[in-house]
């Protein structure tokens, strides 16, 4: 570390707002531990959980940057002693837990994954959040099969236009709702087989219509709310009904009459609370299932628009009035 400089800039929550409570500032540079890279960031993904964090409804969890920013793209700059198969130089992207809205952040080893050949540094930080996310709902805890049929909601979102891609990448039917036809659109040309405009449209009615009255195998949901019931109507047997988020409320009134007819699954997670070996795990399975996929030009990160490092408020007014499609991220 001794060519580093010792301090370096970075973006910080100054208290609990609007976007203005993002403010440039200069920090320490992180010092990596020992299983640990220290990463000169090139790009930072903003995700939906930033927005939360910002407005003091997502605290950090203990030990972890109380920068905001969940994952980065960059060159690695120093290493811990564990640090394994990686080289300073190496391009690199990582899923962290807080710090990544700056020029250097720490991230531990097996959250860490090569940029795949062909992706750029901006497309790689908007990687690693929503890969993970998807992989680890849509398939380890939804067990998405290929030939299923999955149900996407906010299908224009990161998380959205990431599993559209990496479903049918992997074999399977896939329906989104978004909330306009240039977003429904948007979706088709990703390769959802339906999109739903949801503000003209009963999604439930329209699943029903596309699956001969079966329903869908799999539902990821970010809505929640008065969604939940709605959900369970869409589901065909055996189905799976997996939540990341509730922006319409997290308690619901439930009859659970068709979750025992149907004999449903009702799950869900968050990931930044999960241990380093666990969001290894997931690292693993990706760079085994997935990152072929991104190699091969399979896989692409649509990215809607980007902003540099100081303008983090302005990327966050963006995600919030939700006209993007896909991943805003921060260039540093």
């Amino acid at each position: 570390m001794a060519s580093l400089p010792p301090t370096m800039r970075a973006v910080e929550i100054v208290r609990p707002g609007g976007p203005e409570v993002l403010v440039p500032t200069t920090r320490p540079l992180p010092v990596p531990g020992p299983a640990e890279l220290l990463i000169r960031v090139e790009a930072a993904g903003i995700n939906r959980p930033d927005v939360l964090q910002r407005k003091g409804g997502y605290a950090p969890p203990p030990g972890a940057s109380d920068l905001p920013g969940l994952e980065v793209a960059g060159t690695v700059a120093a290493l811990g002693p564990d640090a394994g198969r990686w080289q300073v130089g190496d391009p690199v992207c990582a899923l962290v837990s807080g710090g990544g809205y700056a020029e250097f952040c720490a991230a531990p080893v097996p959250q860490c994954l090569p940029i795949p050949p062909g992706l750029s540094m901006v497309e790689a930080g908007g990687v690693p959040e929503t890969f993970f996310t998807v992989w680890t709902n849509v398939f380890d805890r939804g067990r998405l099969q290929a030939g299923e049929r999955l149900l996407v909601h906010g299908g224009s979102s990161g998380i959205g236009t990431t599993a559209i891609q990496m479903a049918k990448a992997l074999g399977a039917t896939v329906y989104v709702t978004a909330g306009s036809a240039e977003k429904c659109a948007a979706c088709v040309r990703l390769g959802a087989d339906l999109a739903i405009d949801h503000t003209r449209e009963d999604f439930v009615a329209r699943v029903k219509e596309a699956t001969g009255g079966q329903g869908v195998d799999v539902i990821l949901d970010m809505v929640g709310g008065d969604y939940t019931v709605r959900n369970l109507e869409a589901l065909a047997v055996e189905g799976r009904l997996v939540q990341i988020a509730f922006l319409r409320g997290p308690k619901v009134e439930l009859n659970l009459e068709p979750i025992m007819r149907k004999r449903l699954t009702l799950t869900g997670s968050t990931l930044r609370p999960r241990t380093v070996a666990q969001k290894g795990e997931v690292a693993s399975a990706l760079e085994a299932r997935v990152w072929p996929l991104l190699a091969a030009g399979r896989l692409k990160p649509p990215i809607f628009r980007t902003f540099p490092l100081e303008r983090a408020g302005d990327a966050h007014a963006l995600m919030e009035a939700n006209t993007h499609v896909g991943k805003i991220v921060l260039l540093v």
